[in-house]
């Protein structure tokens, strides 16, 4: 996991300090809750009284990001190992932090992991702390900080679109260790968790290249939930334990299951003439009550339909709510199931699409003719 960073974007333009808006009122919220901002304000307090005599530090990390909750981990190993006051929060763009909860320029560094805030908000968050060290790897990201205008020489953007931001944040932990120190972990935690970030990694740069890449991402989905450390203060522990093989395993466990039982409901399947024949003929279900389980009888239906010299599509069909859907899946990369979706009001991908259709529409699609 010991890599360079490509390039680090800093800025460097001066900019003058605004004096500290008030406390705002606290508020239940599910992300910017009272718990997060008690744990904010306690955590500015405790540095406000320590004078400067010792550094407080703050990483706020996206949230809920596999990659944003790593790079906590990582800056929660390094302030842990040098005993340097720390406290990392989530950060979450459906109620984020705002500019006026940092009512103190105590804090001596404020790490923002995996995102740079929505505005402006890095650009003012450097106003109000003493520095700001910000990392990401979206392209959408790179794309904004032409936009973010001048910016205080307390700020540092770390934007690498060729590395993930877990990544990026580990290497600049592990390069800020003092010489006297060993490394962030143990080697053989350091060995477990690499891997998983390596598969981390593929996720975010949408790569998906690695061995079981996707039974991996099933597997650790699971995780997601527990990664809030104001509602999970054990969430750092529970990521260090994380082993890639046993999410894996987990992952196809789970896709073993769900095809299982999507194969049950086979032998019900029966011909319909998509757009009454228009876009030829395949295989469908009726699937009320397993609609959760669409895509996994979508693909066998296609793969069946294919074999019967049918459209290598698989039609999955179910009310939701008061209305009719149909979920269209295929194998095969050279049809377009969502042409036949958008012609109905629907859309998708190539081999995965949806649209709601009338039943009167769709009785002129069903065939007698039972397979």
């Amino acid at each position: 996991m010991h890599r360079s960073f490509p390039f680090v974007l800093r800025r460097n333009n001066s900019s003058s300090k605004s004096q500290p808006s008030p406390l705002p009122p606290l508020h239940h919220r599910t992300f910017r809750s009272r718990a997060a901002l008690d744990s904010l304000h306690s955590h500015i307090q405790s540095a406000t009284a320590a004078g400067g005599a010792q550094p407080h530090h703050l990483a706020l990390y996206n949230y809920p990001s596999f990659s944003g909750a790593f790079s906590a981990l990582f800056a929660h190993l390094f302030h842990s190992r040098l005993h340097l006051p720390f406290l990392a929060l989530p950060f979450s763009s459906i109620d984020p932090f705002r500019i006026q909860d940092f009512h103190s320029q105590c804090i001596d560094t404020c790490y923002l992991l995996d995102h740079i805030g929505p505005g402006h908000f890095a650009v003012e968050l450097a106003q109000r702390v003493q520095r700001v060290v910000a990392f990401d790897h979206r392209k959408s990201t790179a794309s904004r900080i032409s936009q973010l205008g001048h910016c205080p020489n307390n700020l540092e953007l770390h934007i690498d679109t060729m590395k993930s931001s877990a990544c990026a944040v580990y290497d600049h932990f592990s390069e800020s260790l003092p010489q006297n120190e060993s490394l962030l972990m143990a080697e053989n935690e350091r060995d477990r968790v690499a891997d998983v970030v390596k598969y981390i990694e593929n996720m975010d740069l949408l790569r998906l290249d690695l061995p079981d890449v996707k039974a991996f991402s099933i597997g650790i989905k699971g995780m997601r939930a527990k990664l809030n450390s104001i509602i999970n203060p054990n969430v750092f522990e529970q990521l260090l334990e994380l082993n890639s093989t046993d999410l894996i395993a987990k992952g196809k466990a789970y896709n073993n299951t769900r095809e299982d039982a999507a194969k049950k409901l086979l032998d019900k399947a029966f011909m319909i003439r998509l757009g009454r024949g228009l876009y030829g003929e395949c295989l469908a279900i009726r699937a009320d009550g397993s609609s959760n389980l669409s895509h996994e009888i979508g693909v066998e239906l296609a793969k069946r339909s294919a074999a019967a010299g049918l459209r290598p599509i698989g039609a999955v069909v179910f009310m939701q709510r008061r209305n009719l859907k149909m979920c269209l899946r295929s194998t095969s990369s050279t049809t377009d199931t969502s042409l036949i979706a958008k012609a109905y009001g629907g859309g998708g991908t190539l081999k995965s699409s949806s649209f709601i259709i009338r039943m009167d529409e769709y009785n002129l699609w069903t065939s007698p003719t039972s397979l």
